[in-house]
């Protein structure tokens, strides 16, 4: 299969897109060993390599990476300690000193070696600019799968921007489809409490998409994360509210006040509080308070929450003490699908 079909899939093959020149033998075509105990097989320049001291190597300020597995690192670091370093790290000098050089690709070998105690590790020097180590750094990260969804996200717009390309270069440049740069890249339309539940692993990238689109991700993705939901039952809860939004746009007669500052921040603390959207409408005599939900049992929740335990939910009504009422007429769907964890 030629090159023009299938998707480039190698480092260098990516920066070479990136940056119109060849680039090749970044990462996967040159391999030195660094043994356990420290020895260097052969000289200390193997295939153009230096062997260099690990206290000499210092941490990439443009690492799109935030987060390190401590289980995968642990891993690592076992291998490491029994295997030496198979695959030598990509640097480039310091501005400040010669001796020391600036991790732009392998900072996760770095820190497993550490652990392992290596006094030393393999590297290849490259004169690289911020830019092109920006590149080398999010390109590496991307083809390895080792980003969250929203690493690649923000990798994917850093891309986009700093370089001024288009999804599809993007695409091109770490060898993925078009549509899969643009999916991910949605996910920074996301609000920033989404975003946070996302980065911290609560919701998954399919949980998110599901919800960016709905009128409020925000309490969508409470109920989701609260209910356990998995993908496909949150891709049609979020449905069901798209559905919502565009009836009440077209049948809105009037135009509605805007809200001030302080209801917004009171609509957000009840929504966190029932984990349930809540909607606060004042006209200045009077108004409501209405408390989405989407099936019997998050009604069931609400009535607990709201009136205490002696609440009692039978079919569309409940009663407390000596009241009854009618459950409220609301076309969500009632029904729900067997729970999915949503973490």
């Amino acid at each position: 299969m030629s090159d023009e079909k299938g998707r480039p899939r190698q480092l260098g093959r990516g920066l070479e897109a990136l940056f119109g020149e060849d680039r090749t033998n970044l990462g996967a075509a040159e391999t030195a060993v660094i043994a356990p105990d420290g020895s260097t097989p052969g000289d200390a320049r193997v295939n153009g390599l230096r062997i260099v001291p690990i206290g000499k190597l210092i941490p990439n300020p443009l690492q799109p990476r935030r987060h390190f597995d401590d289980a995968a690192l642990k891993d690592l670091t076992d291998s490491i300690r029994e295997q030496g370093i198979l695959q030598p790290l990509i640097v480039r000098p310091t501005r400040t000193n010669d001796d020391t050089f600036e991790i732009v690709a392998g900072e996760r070998r770095w820190r497993a070696s550490q652990r392992a105690q290596m006094h030393e590790a393999p590297v290849i020097v490259r004169a690289f600019n911020d830019e092109e180590a920006l590149a080398v750094a999010l390109i590496e990260n991307i083809q390895r799968d080792e980003l969250s969804a929203l690493e690649e996200a923000e990798a994917f717009a850093r891309l986009a921007k700093d370089f001024d390309k288009t999804q599809e270069q993007v695409a091109e440049v770490v060898g993925k489809s078009r549509s899969h740069v643009a999916n991910m890249m949605r996910l920074l339309e996301l609000p920033e409490d989404v975003r946070e539940m996302l980065a911290e692993g609560r919701l998954t990238a399919g949980h998110a998409r599901a919800i960016l689109r709905a009128p409020d991700p925000s309490a969508l993705a409470l109920q989701i994360v609260s209910e356990g939901m998995s993908v496909r039952d949150a891709e049609k809860l979020g449905k069901a509210f798209r559905g919502k939004g565009a009836r009440k746009k077209r049948g809105a007669g009037v135009a509605r006040h805007a809200k001030d500052a302080d209801t917004l921040e009171l609509e957000r603390k009840l929504s966190v509080g029932l984990g349930s959207k809540v909607e606060i409408s004042f006209d200045g005599t009077g108004g409501y308070v209405r408390v989405q939900y989407a099936s019997l049992e998050q009604f069931e929740d609400l009535v607990e929450r709201l009136m205490g335990t002696g609440a009692k939910v039978s079919g569309k009504s409940f009663e407390f003490g000596g009241l009854h009422a009618e459950e409220p007429v609301d076309d969500a769907d009632d029904t729900e699908g067997a729970p999915a964890t949503g973490h």
